[in-house]
């Protein structure tokens, strides 16, 4: 759904909230000059901000949206519980922290960054996530990285499904076997990395479609994502860029154009292996 002044569709999840299918993300964008990155994107019009606390800037993103003038309701705020945070306790007490240094009563989606299955820990975070939406700290919750066998687990140990699952995906990491167990399960898909670190942009395939429509390799990369339903946000601190990226409403891709650039996957990550990170 969208409405005359907001051009960008919502997806309706658990609890009563609307996520605006592309936002804004700050990973990597320095502390000093996250406020700054995301009041333009604010006042650009993106509605949805992703941040974590591993991000180290969280307290950017709640200073521009307290300075934007904006309804709280009208700003649409993930953040994610760090590895070093997983354990029933110590996940509340991480919420808690982003929530002083975002300056929010709540949030709008809660994620746990990684399973770090070496650890083992990741039920009972996800058992804390479940507590604190119970409690009105966040209105969503979901998960960040869960391979199948992560997502089947605690669901089958909680009765609870992930609202989301915010994966690396782009046009080079289809994702195919993960999407299936997200369709199956009711889960929203949320690609990081959507453009590929960069990487895909110079890809002859996405030249060549972007020169035809009169778009940018991004732009044709993003259109992509959304005309398959995902919910992303593109990192980027650069002003014209975080235009570039939202002005993508005015134009679809055409079936051949999809097919082709569902021709580009290669398995290829440039991120880290769900399996076996671990990083605390």
């Amino acid at each position: 759904m969208t409405s005359s002044t907001d051009p960008v569709p919502r997806i309706d999840l658990p609890g009563g909230v609307a996520i605006p299918q592309l936002g804004l993300g700050v990973w990597q964008v320095p502390k000093e000059d996250t406020e700054g990155v995301v009041a333009h994107a604010l006042e650009t019009g993106y509605r949805h901000i992703d941040t974590a606390a591993a991000y180290q800037n969280e307290r950017g993103v709640g200073a521009a949206i307290a300075a934007s003038g904006l309804p709280r309701d009208d700003v649409f705020v993930t953040t994610k519980v760090w590895n070093a945070a997983h354990g029933y306790d110590e996940a509340k007490a991480a919420a808690a922290k982003s929530l002083e240094r975002l300056g929010l009563d709540h949030v709008d989606l809660l994620l746990i960054h990684w399973p770090v299955p070496s650890r083992d820990l990741y039920v009972e975070t996800w058992r804390a996530l479940v507590d604190l939406r119970e409690e009105g700290l966040t209105t969503a919750i979901g998960v960040s990285n869960f391979q199948p066998a992560h997502l089947r687990r605690i669901i089958d140990e909680t009765g609870v499904v992930p609202a989301v699952n915010q994966v690396e995906l782009h046009p080079y990491l289809h994702q195919h076997e993960l999407r299936e167990v997200h369709a199956e399960l009711g889960i929203v898909t949320e690609p990081w990395s959507p453009l590929g670190q960069g990487e895909i942009l110079n890809d002859p395939v996405i030249v060549e479609i972007a020169e035809r429509v009169g778009r940018t390799p991004g732009q044709v990369i993003i259109r992509w994502h959304l005309q398959h339903g995902f919910v992303l946000f593109p990192k980027s601190k650069t002003p014209a860029r975080i235009d570039e990226n939202f002005d993508v409403f005015g134009f679809d891709l055409a079936d051949e154009d999809l097919q082709a650039i569902g021709g580009l996957d290669r398995g290829k990550r440039f991120g880290p292996d769900p399996d076996t990170f671990s990083l605390t």
